[in-house]
């Protein structure tokens, strides 16, 4: 079945209902995805986007609905990381000939990936436009957003903005666009793949995004390469990565803990009581048990991460350094911290939680409250009094 997105602008790409990580076994999706790829029907025959290997002949059927894979005359790649080019090769073994439009990154990642699509590759540039027909198509280099080889295209009769993964998510559905479906979903979604992927890079995509809308390109609808096409109010996704980078921040607190023998969560419960009696909300996750990339999703509109550990073998629990390991390699931006634990003899997890902090951009505002063993009276006082200096903040 055709899945026209405009007048003679049509959804060709796959769906993947029952993946459940990304990135390897990196990223958590909950509801799938999909590898978004359009066919433009003009004079020229172009594929803006492929899709990944396992997923080819579905692609091939829904572009021989249009036209037969040898003649297409356009493949433009805005991005080249493997989930969306890896059925090229099998392209090319049907269409030698075809061009392929990358951006000068594009051109390194595409011919490392395939090197046998060397000879095919057009390089273009932010200001570069090629004649299709009636239609003329722009680019714009959108360095990391999210890797260095991605661009977006726009088709300046029909108003897309074709994104590549920017403003993206992983999302699996039937229906093409934001006004069909569950919006609170769609959003968190679209949270998650910003604070997991793209928060790292929010400096450089705040300046990309600037440089973007000085374009003065009129959007009608922003189709990404995951997840649905924004049709109702499009910029709305624009606005909303544009407070995300600048690190803006909802006043609540992640309380993350990982615990042996049962103190460190006692001690995270009346950290908990004392946000609630100064008026923050809260969230606590046992990071023994919670998913890491549904926790980096609310810590990125959080403005206090807390976080507690036993102390073993003179540091923190693993599954605790995997999560500041996390936090160092996002560097979430305007952040404030502190550090709470148990130990038995050593007692070296608050300095360790700290440390990682400090690599990580958050600033430590409080001190670190410890206990021996079992936390008892006084020190689950302290760690109420705890949560109540960081709500002070």
């Amino acid at each position: 079945m055709k899945k026209q997105v405009c007048e003679g602008i049509y959804w060709v790409g796959a769906n993947e209902w029952s993946k459940s990580h990304f990135h390897g076994h990196e990223l958590s999706i909950k509801h799938g995805t999909t590898y978004n790829s359009f066919f433009i029907d003009d004079e020229k025959k172009v594929v803006i986007d492929s899709v990944r290997d396992s997923k080819c002949d579905e692609w091939f059927k829904n572009i021989e609905e249009f036209c037969k894979i040898e003649e297409l005359d356009i493949l433009i790649v805005d991005h080249a990381e493997p989930d969306h080019s890896t059925a090229i090769p099998r392209l090319l073994e049907r269409n030698p000939n075809i061009q392929i439009y990358v951006s000068n990154g594009g051109k390194i990642s595409v011919s490392r990936f395939f090197p046998m699509a060397v000879n095919n590759l057009k390089v273009v540039k932010t200001g570069d436009s090629i004649k299709i027909g009636k239609r003329t198509l722009k680019f714009f280099e959108a360095q990391m957003l999210h890797w260095p080889d991605t661009m977006f295209t726009y088709s300046d009769t029909d108003k897309v903005l074709f994104s590549a993964d920017a403003f993206g998510e992983h999302l699996s559905t039937s229906k093409l666009f934001n006004d069909e479906i569950d919006n609170e979903g769609l959003w968190y979604e679209a949270e998650k793949y910003f604070a997991n992927i793209l928060t790292l890079y929010s400096q450089p995509i705040l300046k990309k995004i600037d440089a973007f809308l000085q374009l003065n390109w009129e959007l009608k609808m922003i189709a990404p390469s995951h997840g649905i096409i924004w049709r109702d109010n499009p910029t709305q996704i624009v606005e909303k990565y544009i407070h995300w980078a600048k690190g803006e921040c909802e006043g609540k607190a992640v309380i993350i803990f990982d615990t042996i023998w049962g103190g460190t969560e006692k001690m995270a419960d009346a950290i908990g009581q004392g946000l609630a009696e100064r008026g923050v909300h809260y969230k606590i996750f046992n990071a023994g048990s919670a998913d890491m990339a549904d926790v980096m999703t609310d810590l990125l509109g959080a403005k206090a991460i807390i976080m507690g550990s036993a102390t073993r073998n003179n540091t923190v629990l693993p599954v605790i350094a995997a999560f500041l390991e996390e936090t160092k390699g996002l560097k979430f931006r305007n952040k404030i911290g502190a550090a709470f634990g148990t130990y038995g003899w050593s007692g070296e997890c608050i300095k360790r939680i700290e440390a990682g902090f400090a690599e990580s951009g958050i600033e430590v505002v409080a001190e670190g409250v410890k206990s021996q063993f079992s936390p008892d009276e006084k020190d689950l006082l302290k760690c109420k009094e705890l949560g109540h200096t960081i709500a002070s903040k």
